[in-house]
């Protein structure tokens, strides 16, 4: 099948043949320097590093540049995510891949245990790979005769499944959840941010700054989106507290409220807890693979791969809220 996930890749199961993928991907014409930019550059034979009381004989290291502008060396990962790492590159890219081609992700601990790495490690490469899968494109969503569909969710548990230090409050418990709003272009792409809250102000911002003022809203009758549908070519609202889901053919918001349900089985299914500081990287998350939806799983892998570049992600690790 083509959209297998081939374990017994070649650049899965060595870190040549991993690093040789990177390079295809990002030096594609020959090596560009991270320092300078220079493509004027020659490659190194395998270099000795200084000897450590792990390592007493010193570390080899392969696929050594030497730039001949600014005289500075570098591998493809210098500028990336994986710089720094002691994790093998073909572990890297095999972890990419299993999140990519997971539908509803895949648990640090199952990746821990799949890599042969602790669960922290495999946390820490969990995040640095979402990082990678942040979108670049800030081009705004929909436009002329486009439908773009908007609403609200919120990640969390129930008040009474969590610890007795977090039940505070009454009613149904949406004031200690997440809210996360999401817009889905029709045939295209969706975007999600995780808010500090729902209102008129926060919902503008969110909608004037991702789509086109010519598009086709659809929301729903939050009170929120009243004001700001002026805004747009037209705005279509549909009534689900009257039990109203579609009001025609093209006045709906099923788009997002289908993304909304991937959304909520992953991480109520497979993270089960995610931390409020790192939610928007789960969101990310689920926005790349919905985004890539028609690749491969390969295809999709080397999407995550190529954005890897210009990103460093360093942070500790933050209490978590129920799912």
């Amino acid at each position: 099948m083509e959209n297998a996930v081939d374990i017994f890749a070649p650049r899965f199961q060595s870190e040549d043949a991993a690093r040789e993928h990177l390079e295809a991907l990002h030096w594609a014409d020959g090596p560009v320097c991270p320092h300078c930019g220079s493509l004027n550059a020659k490659r190194l034979p395998p270099q000795k590093g200084r000897k450590t009381k792990t390592h007493p004989e010193g570390v080899i290291r392969k696929g050594v540049i030497q730039c001949n502008d600014c005289r500075q060396q570098y591998t493809v990962t210098v500028g990336t995510v994986f710089e720094s790492s002691k994790v093998p590159l073909n572990k890297w890219l095999l972890a990419n891949h299993l999140l990519c081609a997971s539908k509803k992700g895949i648990s640090g601990h199952q990746m821990a245990r799949m890599l042969g790495v602790t669960y922290k490690t495999a946390w820490f490469m969990m995040h640095r790979i979402r990082e990678a899968m942040v979108e670049t494109d800030n081009e705004p969503m929909g436009g002329l005769g486009k439908f773009v569909e908007a609403d609200e969710t919120y990640v969390g548990g129930k008040v009474k499944n969590r610890h007795k230090h977090l039940r505070t409050g009454s009613g149904t418990g949406l004031h200690v959840k997440q809210p996360v709003v999401s817009l889905v272009e029709r045939d295209g792409k969706v975007r999600s941010f995780h808010v500090a809250n729902v209102n008129a102000n926060t919902l503008r911002h969110v909608l004037v700054t991702n789509v086109d003022r010519y598009s086709y809203l659809m929301t729903d009758e939050h009170s929120g989106y009243k004001a700001v549908g002026k805004e747009f070519g037209k705005h279509g609202v549909v009534k689900h507290s009257l039990g109203e889901y579609a009001r025609s053919k093209h006045i709906h918001s099923n788009t997002v409220e289908n993304f909304f349900s991937i959304l909520k089985r992953g991480i109520i299914g497979v993270y089960h807890h995610v931390s409020e500081a790192h939610l928007r990287r789960y969101i990310t998350e689920f926005d790349f693979r919905y985004n890539t939806r028609k690749l491969t799983d390969f295809e999709r892998a080397d999407e995550s791969l190529k954005g890897i570049a210009g990103k460093r992600l360093t942070y500790r690790r933050t209490s978590t809220v129920a799912a």
